[in-house]
This record gives C-alpha cells, structure tokens and sequence, in this order.
C-alpha cells in the first residue's frame, strides 16, 4: 500500500501555531477581564465602607437640635467629611454629606425641627 504524501509540509505545525495564538489571546483577554472584576470589586466595597461611615456620621447629624443645625448652615469640613446644612424653610433643614475628595454628595437628607414656641410675652420655650 503506498503511502500518501501531505501536499504541503508542516502544515499541521502551521496549524498547531495557529490554534496556540488564538488560546494565547484569549487566555490573555481572560486574565485582563478577571484584573478588571476583581479591581470593580475592590473599589465597590471601598465606596460601600464610606458609605457605611458617612451613614454613621449622619445618623449623629439627624439628632442634633435645631441650635446645631442653624450653627453648622453652609458647608464646612466635619472630619474626613464635607457636612453641607441648609435652612429651606421654617421648619425644614437638609444636610449633605461629601467625601472630602469629591464634591459629589455621597448621602443627603431634609430633617424638620418645630420652631420654638414664643409665648406672648416674648419668652422662647422648648
């Protein structure tokens, strides 16, 4: 039985050479993708523990009294934070809370105070 010959030689090489190059790129587009995951990931649970702090910090914001409110209107740096407190109407207040780096307002609120309560002889009570 006589042998069959290939055509062309080292095609198969050829082919093998080929066939790597593809897995090679695809391996290597794989390996940016889980770089990329795993940095998203990283920054999320970051941005989830700033969130998480300034929550905290706004929870204490949200007991303060009127007094502390009206002391505290405009924005000023709070620690790590920028507090930004407003005084819309009579009654109603809204607080902002920014990372320091970024203007960009991570959590804000209105929050209502009565106003004090003036007798008719001119005395405030609480």
């Amino acid at each position: 039985m006589p042998r069959r010959r290939s055509a062309r030689p080292g095609v198969v090489l050829l082919e093998t050479l080929v066939a790597l190059a593809i897995l090679g790129a695809a391996g290597a587009a794989l390996a940016t993708l889980a770089v990329g995951a795993t940095d998203a990931v990283h920054r999320a649970e970051r941005l989830d523990d700033d969130v998480r702090r300034a929550s905290a910090f706004l929870d204490a914001v949200a007991l303060w009294p009127r007094e502390d409110l009206d002391r505290h209107l405009g924005a000023h740096p709070q620690g790590a934070w920028i507090l930004e407190v407003q005084h819309v109407a009579p009654t109603l207040y809204t607080v902002a809370i920014a990372d320091s780096g970024d203007a960009r307002p991570l959590l804000h609120t209105a929050l209502y105070r009565a106003e004090p309560y003036v007798t008719p002889d001119g005395v405030r009570a609480p």
